[in-house]
């Protein structure tokens, strides 16, 4: 077997490994408070995933994947809300004298059409906002304009829709799914392995796409997209194509996340909340993917801790965990690893890009002779 493969397996077993014990072990030695934590906090990672994989390999930063994240959560959300007797609205309707169902609504009467909406509308809009961004050529810094301004539009839609999605408060006190009490513990148990299986899958498709010859065009984007486009590619499709999937992926997070939190609301598209996403692959490492994994659970663990023992003045030592990131070690920590050259960070270099290329010995000898 090639080295190439074996490595694959050997990844695969790992994963496939800490899911065994995210499943089995964590449930027995974590209390039912905090098993629910680490699943909130696993869901969070799914959409750090999506981010890396747009950010990290691809160079498109994005403040606004709350958007996606947070119609995940209001597409299942939905569905929870109509588990009541055929006839009735949900309770905060008829607060605000809603006398029908909105047309809207109604699709969500269905289970398959409810899942499908978690990935395909953050997927579609992904794509839509990304296809008019990026044929303009639009990069950079703009680009993060954008993605903030329109989380901006989305979270005030949502936050000024009392009637429709209870405004500020969102969508909350969810009762039953297929005839189980929602806040029961097996039921939360259940949506926590359901997690664990699709942080894993994620995993696995953000590597495959990562890998072979479409993962070297994402970094050759992300390092020069200009000759990628001279060697007759067009990045637009290709940059549509990862943020669409990114966006997708922040849905199932979204989706994963309301189920264990008990809620979805317009705070889910706050700027604060996508600015934190960022930081998390920062932390974790740009194009590790295990990273971003890393880095969530750190982060997240980090701020419950000091908000518990310090509730004051937590938010320094999550500042100064921040800054210390980004002043010492700007590759994040499996960056840092790496650096170290720790066999089991370490990652053969599949790709050389400029300026790599141009210092490559044999291209500047190739050089010296054609100009001879």
């Amino acid at each position: 077997m090639k080295k190439g493969g074996r490595l694959i397996l050997i990844e695969v077993g790992v994963v496939v490994a800490i899911a065994l014990i995210l499943i089995l072990i964590m449930p027995v030695v974590l209390s039912e408070f905090r098993l629910n934590l680490l699943g909130r906090f696993l869901s969070l990672a799914i959409v750090a995933l999506g981010i890396d994989l747009i950010w990290g390999y691809t160079g498109l930063l994005s403040l606004g994947h709350g958007i996606f994240f947070g119609l995940g959560g209001y597409a299942i959300a939905m569905y929870l809300k109509l588990q009541i007797p055929s006839g009735e609205l949900p309770d905060f309707m008829e607060l605000y004298g809603v006398t029908d169902l909105p047309w809207f609504w109604k699709p969500f009467y269905s289970f398959p059409f409810a899942v499908t909406a978690v990935v395909i509308i953050p997927g579609l809009l992904a794509g839509f906002l990304g296809y008019l961004v990026f044929r303009n050529r639009i990069k950079g810094v703009y680009f993060s304009i954008l993605t903030q301004a329109a989380i901006i539009v989305f979270f005030n839609f949502f936050n000024g829709q009392q009637q429709f999605f209870n405004g500020t408060n969102g969508l909350i006190d969810f009762t039953t799914l297929f005839g189980a009490t929602v806040s029961d513990a097996k039921t939360k148990y259940i949506f926590y392995i359901l997690t664990v299986v699709f942080l894993a899958a994620t995993y696995g498709v953000c590597r495959w796409l990562t890998s072979g010859r479409f993962g070297r065009l994402l970094i050759a984007i992300r390092d020069d997209e200009s000759r990628v486009r001279f060697s007759g590619y067009n990045p637009t499709d290709f940059k549509t194509l990862v943020f669409a999937v990114s966006g997708a992926i922040a849905g199932i997070a979204g989706a994963f996340y309301t189920l264990q939190s008990g809620s979805v609301s317009p705070r889910a598209m706050d700027i604060a909340f996508s600015i934190e996403m960022v930081i998390w692959v920062a932390v974790g490492g740009r194009a590790t993917l295990i990273g971003a994994v890393l880095g969530t659970l750190l982060v997240n663990y980090a701020r419950a801790f000091l908000s518990e023992q310090f509730a004051e003045i937590w938010l320094f030592f999550q500042g100064a965990l921040f800054l210390i990131v980004v002043t010492v070690l700007p590759d994040g920590l499996v960056g840092w690893f790496r650096n170290q050259n720790f066999a089991i960070f370490k990652r053969p270099q599949e790709i050389y890009t400029y300026p790599s290329l141009e210092e490559d010995p044999e291209v500047q000898h190739e050089r010296q002779n054609l100009g001879n």
